[in-house]
């Protein structure tokens, strides 16, 4: 129950939304950033807040099974279910692994994160003051209306510069799938609607058929003024990411033989004392001093600490004055919004062994009326890292990840990106606030 701190309230004033307006997630794990979107006063949504990732694990590219120490890539529902304020890594947000899309896909895995305490085997990892911060914007949506928001989680921005030097990576179709999503976006500024078919996401679609994830499309239409809006955007990034060719752009490698990445503004800090194993101070945050910075690639001469793209830099972060609240605190509003959200006392990593998997994002949204120009993105910074989750000792302790989660995989085959609704423990948030979901 941490309140937004006086600087984010002037902020969210001053780019005229409301506090309890409804937000949006996007991550960029090369650049190792997380945007935070919000509704304006015109409907459409504009950037709040961009955090610099403190740690993920993987290489760029999706999610493909069980203990790879991927973080995912694609299209996320988070509700109110998948909020846990019992992580061992302070507070955390299920991203809700595997969907629709990646179940349909054959992909495993569970109790994806973004969580604090800058340390990943899978998930986002950031300080424990952005996701303390992170947590209660999304709270405040909830507590606004907000029925779930989306995530969409990339391996880089979607620019023709970064679609030139990716050319080669096997993901490419992939990303060019999910690119199209993004371009949705970028045009409208709405979040756009997901569906699944033929185990591939159909975004804005309006249909009088269901959408199966693994079966053929249904007859489906794009409104014209979004179709035709992404399709000239679509037209000029093939233009320019063919000249970025021609002209010699270099293709990035497919491996870079590291696991994950760092936000520059972390590595950097990390850098001027000398490397890990103190408690360090930084203006977006405290890095623990038991982080493991991502290796420099074998190839690569110079510094380990100098993973940052070319082309990337630190996200601009003005003084925050969020305070880290104790974890351990069991009183007061901090017992009441655990007891709140249905958690026990148990100190599950990122809550796995209580999140759950998303709801059907059918949930209400703006109706789009004509199309908005798309605005400026925040200018950015470098990678991330996957997350840990250690459960609670129990008898008979699930499979694992990688990263210590315990994987429970509660979602089924119908909706669609998430399955059946979330298993909620009586008491819980969304058994409070049910006619939400009515």
């Amino acid at each position: 129950m941490q309140p937004l701190s006086d600087r984010m309230l002037a902020d969210i004033e001053s780019k005229n939304m409301a506090k309890e307006s409804p937000i949006l997630m996007r991550i960029f794990k090369e650049e190792s950033e997380l945007e935070v979107w919000k509704e304006d006063k015109s409907g459409r949504f504009a950037l709040l807040h961009t955090y610099p990732i403190c740690r993920w694990s993987g290489e760029l590219g999706p999610k493909i099974k069980q203990g790879d120490r991927q973080a995912p890539e694609g299209f996320y529902t988070i509700t109110p279910g998948l909020m846990n304020p019992n992580s061992n890594y302070y507070l955390a947000i299920n991203i809700g692994f595997p969907n629709a899309y990646d179940r349909a896909n054959g992909r495993t895995g569970a109790f994806v994160m973004i969580h604090g305490d800058c340390s990943s085997a899978g998930c986002y990892a950031m300080t424990d003051e952005q996701v303390g911060e992170i947590y209660a914007l999304a709270r405040e949506s909830f507590f606004g209306g907000q029925k779930s928001f989306q995530i969409q989680a990339y391996p880089f921005k979607m620019t023709p510069l970064n679609m030139a030097r990716n050319r080669n990576s096997p993901n490419m179709a992939f990303w060019k799938m999910i690119k199209e999503g993004y371009d949705h976006f970028e045009v409208t500024r709405l979040q756009p609607k997901i569906d699944v078919c033929e185990k591939r996401y159909v975004f804005d679609a309006e249909s009088s058929g269901k959408f199966s994830p693994a079966d053929q499309c249904p007859a489906y239409k794009v409104p014209d003024e979004i179709a035709s809006a992404v399709r000239e955007k679509q037209r000029r990034d093939d233009i320019q990411t063919a000249e970025l060719i021609s002209r010699g752009t270099p293709a990035a490698p497919i491996k870079m033989g590291v696991d994950g990445g760092m936000n520059a503004t972390f590595l950097a800090a990390v850098k001027s004392h000398g490397g890990p194993g103190a408690v360090i101070h930084t203006a977006v945050g405290t890095i623990p001093p038991h982080v493991n910075p991502p290796r420099e690639p074998e190839s690569a001469t110079g510094s380990v600490f100098s993973l940052a793209s070319a082309d990337s830099r630190p996200a601009s972060v003005p003084g925050s004055t969020v305070q880290v609240a104790s974890a351990t605190s069991s009183g007061g509003v901090s017992s009441f919004f655990s007891n709140l959200f249905g958690s026990k006392a148990t100190d599950d990593q990122a809550g796995a062994s209580r999140a759950t998997q998303p709801a059907d994002p059918s949930a209400s949204k703006p109706k789009r009326t004509t199309t908005a120009k798309a605005g400026q993105s925040a200018t950015g910074a470098p990678r991330p890292a996957e997350t840990k989750t250690a459960n609670a000792a129990k008898p008979a302790a699930p499979k694992q990840e990688a990263s210590g989660e315990p994987e429970r995989n509660t979602a089924s085959g119908n909706g669609v990106l998430s399955g059946a609704a979330p298993t909620v423990p009586s008491g819980g948030f969304e058994n409070r606030f049910g006619a939400w979901n009515q």
